[in-house]
């Protein structure tokens, strides 16, 4: 991540979230990631189970186009739908996890527009370069039976 400046950071004595224009980061801090790296640390059966799901505690890049909705409840709880990975959930203050999502759900917009664009993009300059290739190999093919038809009358 570059040296970009969060639009949005809630500071909360068990993480940080930094909202950025297309990544939000969620960090752990101190004791909270101090005690899950020790408990796992601590018992190789922990470590071998949560292992694969560690991404979860810290600290958690998300791109924004992957995030599928965000939903937010009446007690300031803020759950992020990810299609690939577990759903976060984020307690957050009321008013806090409002400004949240207010300022969330159009970077997410803004950057699923972004993605499906990159996507058209990379399509058409699929096509383009298989035209290309065929028109190479469409070239290629005419130029050996031109050569064989040339070789076939030299003699």
């Amino acid at each position: 991540m570059s040296q970009a400046k969060a639009i949005l950071e809630i500071d909360n004595p068990h993480f940080t979230i930094r909202l950025y224009e297309n990544w939000l980061w969620i960090d752990l801090k101190g004791d909270t990631k101090n005690e899950i790296v020790e408990a796992l640390e601590n018992k190789p059966v922990l470590r071998q189970s949560i292992g694969n799901i560690l991404e979860i505690f810290a600290p958690l890049h998300i791109h924004l186009s992957d995030i599928d909705s965000v939903r937010l409840d009446s007690a300031g709880k803020v759950k992020l739908v990810l299609p690939r990975r577990r759903d976060v959930t984020i307690p957050l203050a009321v008013n806090e996890a409002k400004t949240f999502v207010d300022t969330l759900n159009p970077l997410i917009a803004k950057e699923k527009e972004k993605e499906a664009q990159r996507v058209i993009e990379e399509r058409k300059a699929d096509v383009r370069r298989d035209r290309l290739y065929g028109a190479i190999l469409g070239l290629g093919i005419a130029l050996a039976a031109l050569f064989g038809y040339l070789v076939g009358h030299a003699h």
